[in-house]
């Protein structure tokens, strides 16, 4: 107990480490570490410039872990992920090369810039945490969670994710441009010499560790879901599948992500039981890349943030 009590004191602070250097967004901030508690990946989509790269690379050297950044392109192979066998003339034989998904954050910086056959070589790794090649499968570290950063869908030449891969991904995080507070501390950080290469040198210190995220998730399994709060989770799904502007709604895997993610969240909050409001709160970065909405609907203006909001107004809170 007296492990998993320090774990969250200490992930509580990895929170305050990253904004020490990340401003504006302790939204995305606490979603990351969502996710990585429940053993999950996240999406994040915003235009560039917001801080998406550093903030991976601060939450990497907060918690002193690996972490590997692969700019997806459109020429970007499978086996550019992976890794490959390369033949050695002086044994006459194969050696495996790790590809730069063996690390424990991987960075997939514009997965939507690449097509659909490298896009789909993630998914074995999100899915299983290993990888084959030539027949033969390879464990990767632990932890390990793919961060994907992803343009807007307006933007030319990107690949819609195809929606296979889209359920895989636990949250998917909007990152907003900063308020005008948040851009002022952003300049003068700047002002003050900040070098976004040099972590150590703008004070970020590694405050947790991979021990601490295997007790929180030890800490988590502990977390009590009433039936209420299941009915709940699973009136919300359902709820999603029957209007007439959604063409594909919530599947099966996006109830048991929104149980993790709100019981996750909880513990967070220091309870070992979940409330209606914790559902609430992660339903929206839980379900939003999880619905397909009609065409029609789209071209009306509709978003999936608009129905969602229809779909917990409408939808009892237990009491």
């Amino acid at each position: 107990m007296e492990t998993q009590d320090s774990a969250l004191e200490r992930l509580s602070a990895l929170r305050g480490e990253i904004n020490k250097v990340v401003k504006g967004q302790d939204a995305v901030i606490t979603g990351l570490v969502i996710g990585l508690i429940a053993g999950g990946h996240v999406l994040l989509e915003g235009v560039p410039g917001v801080a998406k790269t550093l903030t991976v690379r601060a939450l990497s050297a907060g918690l002193s872990l690996k972490n590997t950044r692969v700019q997806f392109t459109p020429d970007l192979m499978p086996g550019d992920l992976t890794g490959s066998l390369i033949f050695n003339s002086q044994s006459s034989t194969f050696t495996f090369r790790e590809g730069p998904v063996f690390t424990n954050l991987l960075l997939a910086d514009e997965i939507n810039r690449t097509p659909p056959k490298t896009q789909s070589a993630l998914l074995e790794a999100m899915e299983e945490h290993q990888v084959s090649i030539d027949g033969v499968s390879r464990e990767l570290p632990d932890p390990f969670m793919v961060i994907a950063t992803q343009n807007p869908v307006e933007y030319e030449g990107t690949y819609p994710l195809p929606e296979a891969q889209l359920d895989r991904f636990l949250l998917k995080l909007e990152v907003p441009l900063p308020t005008r507070e948040a851009e002022l501390e952003v300049v003068n950080l700047h002002l003050q010499g900040f070098n976004p290469h040099d972590l150590a040198g703008a004070g970020i210190h590694a405050v947790a560790s991979a021990e601490d995220i295997a007790a929180a998730k030890e800490a988590v399994k502990q977390v009590e879901a009433g039936a209420e709060v299941l009915g709940y989770i699973v009136d919300l799904v359902r709820a999603t599948r029957h209007l007439p502007q959604v063409e594909l709604g919530v599947s099966p895997r996006g109830a048991t992500a929104l149980l993790a993610t709100s019981r996750v969240w909880a513990w967070l909050c220091g309870r070992n039981f979940v409330t209606p409001d914790d559902v609430k709160s992660l339903v929206l970065p839980t379900f939003r890349h999880r619905l397909r909405l009609r065409a029609e609907a789209e071209m009306e203006g509709v978003t999936a943030q608009s129905i969602l909001d229809t779909v917990l107004s409408a939808t009892p809170v237990p009491r």
